[in-house]
């Protein structure tokens, strides 16, 4: 498996691990798989490592402390 590491990769090849990792981001849900592209901005911007954003998500999900919004199917808010 090929590195997802920020320095390994470049914008476009960021844009497409998000994209085949969440699926189809228009949403046939209302749009919650776009917010889920807007969570991981930063990590397609070379800005945050993704396993770092993911770790923000869920230390927030679990402990409640400023959660996101969440729906019926998924997630709704920024970060």
């Amino acid at each position: 498996m090929k590195s997802i590491l920020i320095k390994d990769t470049t914008r476009e090849e960021r844009e497409q691990i998000v994209v085949e990792s969440i699926g189809n981001i228009s949403g046939a849900c209302d749009g919650c798989a776009a917010g889920l592209a807007d969570m991981y901005q930063d990590y397609i911007d070379g800005k945050r490592e993704i396993r770092d954003i993911n770790m923000e998500f869920r230390a927030r999900y679990e402990s409640g402390i400023e959660a996101p919004q969440r729906g019926e199917c998924g997630y709704f808010g920024g970060m």
